[in-house]
């Protein structure tokens, strides 16, 4: 069994909800970033989302693109992300990891070297943004004998034999960005992410994380309630960023801000 299928399977049977948190690899360094992996998990992160630094991040909004924009000033490339997983798994081999990124990085490097540096540093699963499903079917024939699951992105506005389509190729569980627009947006509706997880929910077994806008406890909770996990970025990455001179001071708001997340979820019965 997958990190991720056994994180869900133990979370469902204890009746939580996972939080995953999403940080930039390389911002604002290397052994930060490593070391803020580790806060994560010890102040109650169920699963990890690594960005890959790109340098056209279409999906993210301002806050995800300065990140990105500081990790590749630090020189931060694909080899340094495996790295810091690699470091990573020293001291935590459960944990599931899931990098994030585009297309470029992956087809300069080569879909199997990809794969296989990946697998051998114990990357869990993969989310690139701008390979739509209907073009996947090669990607996802690389991933299968190194058991890296593929997660895709389903929008507000995803529908049809898209919908179907996504359902049919994605493993591991489907990601549902809550809001029309990028990373880091505002005014979420539950109602309506409500509705989207049902009509989901109708094609596919596989968990759903909701992610994009949510940004404090409160929110959370409310997400947490009709999916399965959430999903929690921009507001990560801003506290880093505040505090990118002072690596404990970040540490300690990262920690604090983790633990009333999981407590929300928690708070779900």
């Amino acid at each position: 069994m997958s990190r991720i299928k056994a994180c869900f399977s133990a979370l469902k049977n204890n009746k939580k909800k996972a939080l995953i948190p999403f940080i930039t690899a390389g911002d604002p360094s290397f052994d930060i970033t490593v070391e803020l992996m580790h806060v994560l998990t010890e102040a109650g992160a169920d699963i990890i989302e690594l960005g890959v630094p790109f340098s056209d991040p279409m999906a993210d909004g301002p806050v995800i693109q300065r990140a990105s924009e500081r990790a590749l000033s630090n020189g931060t490339n694909t080899d340094d992300v495996f790295n810091m997983v690699k470091k990573f798994r020293i001291k935590n081999e459960s944990t599931p990891i899931i990098l994030m990124g585009y297309l470029n990085p992956i087809e300069v490097m080569g879909y199997e070297i990809f794969v296989k540096k990946a697998a051998n540093v114990g990357v869990d699963a993969l989310i690139v943004v701008d390979l739509p499903p209907e073009e996947s079917a090669e990607f996802g024939e690389v991933l299968k004998p190194y058991g890296i699951d593929q997660i895709f992105l389903i929008s507000p506005t995803t529908q049809g034999r898209r919908l179907d389509r996504i359902c049919e190729v994605a493993t591991g569980f489907l990601y549902y960005v809550s809001l029309k627009g990028v990373t880091g947006s505002s005014q979420l509706d539950v109602n309506s992410i409500k509705d989207k997880l049902n009509e989901i929910r109708s094609k596919t077994l596989l968990p759903l994380g909701v992610g994009f806008g949510i940004k404090d406890p409160q929110i959370a909770e409310d997400v947490g309630r009709v999916c399965d996990a959430v999903i929690v970025g921009s507001a990560l990455v801003e506290r880093i960023a505040a505090h990118a001179e002072n690596s404990e001071k970040m540490k300690l708001e990262i920690s604090s801000f983790m633990r009333s997340l999981r407590t929300a979820l928690n708070n779900i019965g």
